[in-house]
């Protein structure tokens, strides 16, 4: 479950400014990510947490899983776009035999909501998760075909979600925080209007 969220840190590249529409929570040139998806995914995970075991996890909350949970749904976004561009389609039988992987690798499927929620995914979305695992999958192998050292991948990789990101001329309702470029990550607002950051608090 770690892979995509750490290509998720490519978007501290990109500036994310605050919304036209009232009613989303994000855009990303014409796709809207409405506060009612983005609070009908926390809502989700929030009773999903309820039906498993989560003393032993560290999870988000508040404002803070309202951020991660956008975040999430903006780098997933991101890379459709990107698989749209580069022409590369994913076919049923492919994403049948990467969920049938991973369920089985994280212990099968009555382990699977534990994990999930310990992912912090909420289980309507964990195709979009095996969606960007695939092209994410299918980008290296095209990296590595022209000759991309292994090692150098998730630079690339990050440097196509930059510049993709940057062409959506993504934005954010300000209510959700603000992008830090400096911490890579969007922040909470003070009453002031600016972000808040570690040094802001020490």
């Amino acid at each position: 479950m770690k892979k995509i969220f750490a290509l998720i840190g490519a978007l501290s590249l990109v500036g994310l400014t605050a919304c036209g529409s009232i009613n989303s929570a994000a855009t990303l040139g014409d796709i809207t990510i409405t506060q009612e998806e983005l609070q009908t995914s926390v809502d989700q995970l929030l009773a999903e947490r309820a039906a498993v075991d989560t003393s032993q996890m560290q999870l988000e909350s508040g404002a803070t899983l309202n951020r991660s949970q956008l975040r999430f749904q903006v780098v997933t976004a991101i890379f459709e776009e990107i698989a749209k561009e580069l022409k590369i389609n994913l076919t049923d039988s492919e994403i049948t035999a990467s969920r049938a992987s991973l369920i089985a690798q994280s212990g099968g499927e009555a382990a699977l909501p534990t994990n999930l929620v310990a992912a912090q995914i909420a289980s309507t979305n964990f195709d979009k998760y095996i969606r960007a695992s695939l092209i994410t999958n299918k980008i290296n192998d095209a990296l590595l075909a022209t000759g991309v050292a292994e090692v150098d991948l998730n630079t690339r990789i990050s440097q196509l979600v930059s510049a993709k990101a940057k062409q959506l001329e993504i934005s954010i309702n300000p209510r959700y925080g603000t992008w830090d470029a400096e911490v890579g990550d969007i922040v909470e607002i003070d009453s002031a209007g600016d972000a808040v950051t570690t040094d802001s608090v020490k």
